[in-house]
């Protein structure tokens, strides 16, 4: 058993019952509950702080993903049975428990057969009730915690199960639909004799679940997701515990995104108003609607990390560590509806706001951020706080536009600047609004507290503005009450997974270390690791045709390799077409894709007269030549509306993107097609990059399969490609047959159809490294710079993207990471830089670096930048 760590709360004289103990909550999410390792943490957690005089209540989440699959089943229960979705959280559950050493289908069987009854109604009545809704969600969290209640009780804890539905009701809100009390309710969150009576009656450790509760009528609500931090306070607050343990896959809060912000810092304490700011302004960690229980009571809240129990953790008390004026965090909430009513009927009119705000209201919806001036209210409706569809929007501008002007911004972002006294630091903060000179502001809101700036930005930007802010804005000092060690440094003490495959650049690094002494900089490439990812490609179920998307990199070496593993090409650029015939005169031009994206006619010609497929993402064409396209096949492409992947730079579809032809579209498309005499036999699709979530592509297949009756000649489902790679070893990766199983069911649905698929970076990134030369190293305080022989002119990616890249100093592999070091480059830009805050050993002059991942989009977008010859690129 672990020791009780020293940031923990603290021990108690030991009661002689566990009855009479203090109650101490523990709310565990979805990840901490979803393997047997943690389990046995959780196990080890539970007998510590009986050891050290409290008495558990244990909160959790529903098994990591089950969530959204109960969801997805929702989804298409309403209009087919939803049979797959069903055999994946049986699955879920029956491989848990069987890691676990339990009869899975004694446990949680009566549960599974409950949903799927609800499912089968659902699928009847055509239609998802918000009390089916909420029943059906509410399955999660009954089946795991009925697997952990078991689990434990089997290793000797013992453990009562608590139907929290018993504990906690939902009160009335006024001004709510009814679709917010059964999906999103809110409870009371006063000390209750009751539930403090009904808990000593149970034995041992209690256990319960989060995220739902019951109304006054004893039907099942839920609090909404991300609602078990809630639960897990309304606990706190009614039992009058001693604390609130909130253990997730973090070690705590932190100054920024640690998984997109380089150098993110970890929150030691915070005050309960600055945590309440933190996460209502999009920090993730915490429910925003779980600080008010524990604030009214006083009670301590902790934040942990369930897989590094040992690690410090935030703690949110009154106390904010510091009263200083400065910036603690800054954050950002996606999806975000605007909502700017003008007229100049509302100058010193009484009452306008009245009307305009009754309009929200009687819809149920909650404003968030409020600018106004004498002729225009501007107000942000959070996602998480409002249930908003296109229904409702509609029904909200019809109100609105009886007083005013409506305009109706949906998925716009909201960065948000979190600290103390946040008008003193304001000449501080005015320097870092030259991040903002390109960008267009829709509002500026300054909170009555002085705890946080909000600023409402476009789609696709709050990534790039809260980097630069950070770095801006957080800083630190050596010994800081408030800031803790970045999340580098804390995973630096962590010992690392045994990555199950070492990679290819660790086995061949002597050859590698040669090619850098020779060339300074080089992009190598491991041409079996390139055959390898094509194999497992081609081996993905239910796919009739790969194309390698040829812009990741178009060296001939790896093209070749690729071509002999029976792959064809998707180009974007007659160069392209070029390369590839010059290279395979004899290729069947079945196997080219040509996708060109507001090219010149010229290119449409030539790739016509090569007799290669065209696809079409935009009617200009067809307006405009339509004469081009007589008699021809050809594919078109659909900007399907949404965007997915690792970086908004990499997200291909939605408004704030260039490609395809956007849904309202496709009417007009299939006229002028008939028009000109063509035929369209592929629909085309492609969201983005760096995707591992393998239900995507069966999104966008079903998204093109209802667009496809007005194309009779329709033979091909192209859904593009975005195959994600893990940024670093330990990382997820993409289940591929995860994938096929997705695409098998769409075959069985549209089995007239080829399905194709095209890949680039998976098929070449971990197949590359960049190996550079150190040229020098600096120190500045405590910032340490290690500088090598390329930069930005060879990779841009961490630049453009703020892309992660894994670096090892193959000198000296083996030895300890002693130095957090930045790796720059020679180029005269402060973005030139390779790696932020990175463990390494002890650099000196002429040690050689590698930078995997560095296949894809590296040479490929390599540039002479500064007129410094890029890495050149080399094939083993």
């Amino acid at each position: 058993m672990q020791t009780l760590d020293a940031d923990s709360f603290p021990p108690r004289d030991r009661p002689a019952s566990l009855r009479d103990a203090p109650w101490l909550v523990m709310k565990f999410g979805g990840t901490s509950v979803s393997t047997a390792q943690n389990w046995g943490i959780i196990r080890d957690l539970l007998l510590e702080r009986v050891a050290a005089g409290y008495r558990p209540l244990v909160v959790h989440s529903a098994l990591a993903g089950v969530s959204n699959r109960i969801q997805d089943a929702l989804a298409a229960a309403a209009g087919s049975p939803a049979d797959a979705q069903i055999a994946a959280i049986r699955k879920t559950h029956l491989d848990l428990a069987a890691r676990l050493g339990l009869d899975g289908p004694a446990l949680v069987g009566g549960h599974l057969q409950e949903l799927e009854q609800l499912l089968a109604g659902i699928h009847l009545m055509r239609e998802v009730t918000p009390r089916a809704h909420a029943r059906a969600m509410a399955m999660g969290e009954l089946m795991a915690t009925t697997l952990g209640a078991a689990w434990l009780n089997a290793r000797g804890l013992g453990t009562s199960w608590l139907d929290a539905r018993q504990a906690l009701r939902s009160i009335d809100v006024p001004n709510t639909s009814e679709r917010t009390r059964y999906v999103n309710a809110s409870c009371d969150f006063e000390a209750d004799r009751s539930v403090q009576e009904h808990c000593a009656t149970l034995e041992g450790v209690v256990l319960t679940q989060g995220f739902i509760a019951s109304n006054a009528r004893g039907e099942t609500v839920i609090l909404g997701r991300g609602g078990s931090d809630t639960s897990g306070a309304y606990f706190a607050a009614k039992l009058q515990a001693a604390g609130l343990e909130i253990w997730t896959d973090v070690p705590g809060m932190f100054s920024a995104n640690p998984r997109t912000v380089q150098g993110a810092r970890l929150l030691r304490v915070l005050s309960y108003a600055e945590a309440q700011e933190i996460a209502s302004t999009g920090g993730s960690v915490l429910h925003p609607r779980c600080l008010a229980p524990v604030r009214r009571h006083g009670i301590p809240l902790r934040v942990k990390d369930t897989t590094a129990p040992g690690l410090p953790g935030t703690l949110v008390t009154t106390d904010p560590g510091s009263d200083a004026p400065r910036v603690k965090a800054i954050s950002a909430r996606t999806r975000v509806t605007l909502v700017s009513m003008e007229t100049l009927g509302m100058w010193q009119a009484v009452g306008f706001l009245a009307d305009a705000f009754r309009c929200f209201s009687d819809l149920g919806l909650s404003i968030d951020l409020v600018s106004t001036s004498e002729s225009n209210v501007t107000v942000t409706l959070d996602p998480g706080a409002n249930a908003i569809d296109g229904a409702v929007l509609g029904s909200l501008r019809e109100a609105l536009e009886r007083l005013c002007r409506v305009q109706i911004i949906e998925n716009v972002e909201v960065v948000s600047m979190v600290g103390q006294k946040i008008r003193s630091v304001l000449h501080e903060i005015g320097p870092a609004f030259d991040v903002f000179e390109e960008l267009p502001i829709h509002l500026v809101s300054q909170a009555a507290s002085d705890l946080n700036l909000s600023l409402v930005v476009e789609e696709g930007q709050s990534r790039r503005i809260i980097q630069a802010l950070h770095g801006l804005l957080v800083r630190p000092a050596r010994q800081d009450a408030v800031f803790g060690p970045t999340w580098e440094e804390l995973h630096q003490a962590v010992p690392a997974p045994v990555a199950t495959v070492e990679p290819w650049w660790v086995r061949r690094r002597d050859e590698l270390i040669a090619l850098a002494r020779q060339h300074s900089s080089a992009y190598v490439y491991d041409l079996a690791s390139v055959r390898a990812a094509a194999a497992r490609m081609r081996g993905v179920a239910g796919v009739d045709r790969v194309l390698f998307a040829m812009k990741a990199n178009s060296n001939p070496e790896v093209l070749r390799t690729v071509y002999e593993a029976g792959l064809g090409f998707e180009c974007v650029s007659p160069g392209e077409i070029a390369r590839v015939l010059e290279l395979f005169p004899d290729l069947d031009r079945d196997r080219i894709l040509f996708t060109p994206n507001f090219a010149p006619r010229a290119e449409y010609e030539h790739a016509l007269g090569q007799g290669v497929w065209l696809t079409l993402d935009n009617i200009f064409p067809l307006r405009e030549w339509p004469t081009l396209f007589a008699g021809r096949e050809i594919f078109l492409r659909v900007d399907t509306g949404h965007g997915h992947g690792h970086h908004e730079k990499v997200r291909t579809a939605g408004v704030h993107a260039k490609f395809g032809i956007p849904m309202f579209e496709l009417a007009e498309a299939r006229e002028r097609v008939e028009r000109a005499g063509a035929r369209v036999v592929g629909l085309h699709a492609h969201t983005g990059s760096g995707i591992l979530e393998t239900d995507t592509w069966q999104r966008v297949a079903r998204v093109l399969a209802e667009v496809a009756a007005g194309f009779p000649h329709l033979r091909v489902l192209d859904l593009g490609g975005g195959f994600g790679v893990p940024e670093k070893r330990d990382g997820k990766s993409l289940d591929l047959e995860a994938l096929g199983r997705s695409l098998a069911e769409v075959r069985r649905a549209w089995p007239a159809w080829q399905i194709w698929l095209e890949p680039g970076r998976y098929l070449i990134a971990e197949a590359g490294v960049l190996v550079t030369t150190v040229t020098q190293t600096k120190g500045k305080g405590d910032v340490q710079y290690v500088g090598v022989s390329t930069g930005m002119n060879s990779l841009i990616r961490p630049a453009l993207y703020g892309a992660y890249h894994e670096i090892a100093n193959l000198t000296r592999w083996g030895e300890q990471a002693t130095d957090l070091v930045n790796v720059v480059g020679p180029i005269c830009e402060s973005g030139d830089r390779l790696g932020t805050d990175r463990w390494l050993p002890a650099c000196r002059e002429g040690d050689v670096l590698a930078i995997a991942n560095a296949g894809a989009y590296g040479y490929a977008m390599s540039s002479r930048y500064n007129l410094r010859e890029p890495a050149r690129e080399l094939a083993l």
